[in-house]
């Protein structure tokens, strides 16, 4: 009996037990399922999907890799929001971490009057010292305000040849801002006049190094036109500009297109400039352009706000009477109308009719030839024509004639100046009109006689402009590049040495003409970088033959100064008896060893190189460079 009690106590308990530990596994099921929930919904919402969430009793495991430690933590955080944060487990391993990109280096330059400053990022390896000195160089007496900072990275590809382009561009221009990146480099910049603009332009695209992107905006200043002239004729041989100008774009596409519309076939390029008589200028000339339309041809002059309208001579009186009355009314406040019928030469006369010629050949002669007033007159058109034309040669076919017309010495002069304006061609001068034709190097060569012959002749002055722009005749656009310098210098130096009077930097007497062919090349090649590089043979002391190949090094530069050559960007160096290219135990090798080499420098050094080589000569008894 006692025994069966004590069993059913113990069996009482144990159910007791068992249903106590069902009833909080149960429990804590419910709490587990629910806190898995609460978090894996809490984790979505901040979009950290990367984690998982696993239930293991009461407590919270997280699991998966994380992108960064920021984002572990969080989602740790997250996880202890929604349940006591001693629960949660943190099983979250971390991706490993790439390297970081490099910072994109790039550096502005600023330069104006009051200095240059640099902003920007630059390789910590960037020779600081260096690129002062060269910003010393490209803006002497300049304060330089650098501002900027360093990051320690690889250089990348590309940014060497930019900087130093940078600053060669620096060097070219007096107001800039030049930007700079890896294998790019943008300049916008200010130029003196339209023509350094177009020198400028032309420059930078010859020292441009191979494979960097170039973005080049260069504004120069309109120029200030006077008088402000337009003349569109419109004959047998077509309808043309001989003068154009404009005050905008926008003004020269309104008076190109009434151009277009009245027959004119082909590119037109008026000159852009300051000192328009009114701001209805295009509008005007468009005007009178349709005026010479509606006549069936004729000539028309704008000068400031005189207009000058003549008409074919056989237009109907009628109709010349309408247009001329049409334009009159139409052309706005300001402007003046004069128009006339042209009158039909008489045959007779014209066998009579005196003549002046001027002509200048490709070669440089120039040849007068006609008539002239007196004797006073064909001297003062002699002496005219060498100012105009320095240094070629006249040729004098004048003879005095009597009753000549009156202002024809000043039409003769007027003629010799507007062939001035020309590489080659002819003037024809008559009393009733001038003809100028032949080729140029300059694109405002047309306008600018046209200018010329307004002012000289006056508006009313028939006259026609027939020249053509070639790039190969332009000064500047014809520059030769420094690779081709240096060839000339290589050329005239072939057979020749430059030379220099025993054991001194005295460049010998027939030496001369050879630093006076070099010193006519250079001065062809304006703003070169160019090292004059003085080497000699291996006999005697290296000190003395250093000293020495820099003294005769010295020497050429100041040479060249001497005959004018802008040497601003030259350097000479004496190297002694480095870099031999024969063998010094020969005198003929030493002979070569001895010479003058012309080099570039910065960007646009390149493997070319010219020597002049120096001429051996008596020495002392040491067998010193002396002898040299």
């Amino acid at each position: 009996m006692r025994l069966s009690g004590l069993l059913l106590t113990f069996l009482a308990f144990a159910t007791a037990a068992g249903g106590a530990f069902l009833g909080a596994r149960a429990a804590v099921a419910v709490v587990e399922d629910r806190s898995v929930v609460a978090v894996r919904d809490a984790l979505a919402g901040e979009g950290l999907l990367f984690a998982r969430v696993l239930g293991d009793g009461l407590q919270i495991v997280l699991e998966g890799e994380a992108p960064s430690e920021a984002q572990r933590f969080r989602a740790m955080s997250v996880a202890g929001g929604q349940v006591d944060a001693s629960r949660v487990i943190d099983n979250l391993s971390v991706a490993e971490r790439e390297g970081l990109a490099p910072p994109a280096f790039a550096v502005e330059i600023l330069r104006n009057d009051a200095g240059v400053s640099l902003i920007g990022l630059v390789p910590a390896d960037t020779d600081r010292e260096r690129m002062a000195d060269r910003i010393a160089e490209a803006a002497p007496d300049k304060p330089v305000t650098d501002l900027m900072e360093t990051a320690d990275h690889p250089i990348p590809p590309g940014w060497a040849p930019a900087m130093i382009f940078a600053l060669e561009a620096l060097e070219r221009l007096q107001r800039a801002k030049i930007s700079v990146s890896a294998g790019e480099v943008s300049v916008v910049a200010m130029a003196e006049s339209a023509t350094d603009q177009r020198r400028i332009e032309n420059e930078l695209a010859r020292l441009r190094p191979a494979g960097l992107s170039l973005s080049v905006d260069i504004t120069a200043p309109r120029p200030v036109i006077s008088p402000f002239i337009v003349r569109f004729v419109s004959d047998a041989d077509g309808a043309r500009f001989e003068a154009c100008a404009a005050g905008s774009t926008e003004g020269e596409a309104v008076i190109t297109e009434a151009a277009v519309a009245a027959g004119l076939d082909g590119r037109v390029s008026c000159r852009i400039g300051l000192g328009m008589p009114s701001e209805h200028w295009s509008e005007a000339v468009a005007l009178s352009i349709g005026a010479v339309a509606e006549l069936g041809g004729g000539t028309v002059t704008l000068t400031d706000a005189d207009v000058s309208l003549v008409a074919p001579a056989d237009t109907p009186e009628a109709v010349f009477e309408r247009v001329a009355g049409e334009l009159e009314n139409a052309l706005p406040p300001l402007f003046a109308l004069e128009a006339a019928v042209a009158v039909e030469p008489d045959a007779e006369a014209v066998e009579t009719v005196p003549e002046f010629t001027a002509t200048r050949s490709p070669e440089g002669l120039v040849q007068l030839r006609g008539r002239v007033a007196d004797a006073l007159m064909n001297t003062t058109a002699e002496t005219y024509a060498r100012a105009q034309f320095d240094g070629a040669e006249i040729s004098m076919g004048t003879r005095v004639t009597e009753g000549l017309p009156p202002g024809w010495s000043v039409r003769v002069l007027a003629g010799i100046a507007a062939l001035g304006e020309l590489e080659s061609g002819s003037v024809i001068v008559r009393p009733d009109t001038v003809r100028v034709s032949g080729l140029t190097g300059n694109p405002d060569a047309r306008t600018q006689i046209a200018q010329l012959l307004v002012e000289k002749l006056g508006q009313d002055a028939d006259f026609s402009v027939d020249v053509t722009y070639e790039e190969r005749l332009d000064p500047i656009a014809a520059l030769p590049t420094p690779e081709e310098c240096l060839q000339q210098i290589g050329i005239v130096t072939r057979n020749r040495k430059i030379t220099f009077d025993p054991g001194s930097a005295d460049i010998a007497g027939p030496a001369q003409a050879v630093m006076d062919d070099i010193a006519e090349i250079l001065r062809r090649c304006p703003d070169l970088r160019v090292e004059v590089a003085g080497y000699t043979d291996s006999q005697g002391r290296e000190e003395m033959n250093l000293r020495l190949s820099q003294d005769r090094a010295d020497a050429v530069l100041r040479g060249l100064r001497e005959r004018r050559v802008p040497v601003g960007s030259f350097s000479a160096v004496g190297y002694g008896e480095e870099d031999p290219i024969a063998d010094n135990e020969t005198e003929e090798g030493r002979e070569a060893n001895r010479r003058i080499e012309f080099r570039l420098v910065g960007s646009e050094a390149t493997d070319a190189s010219a020597d002049a080589d120096g001429e051996a000569a008596a020495g002392g008894e040491d067998g010193s460079d002396e002898q040299d």
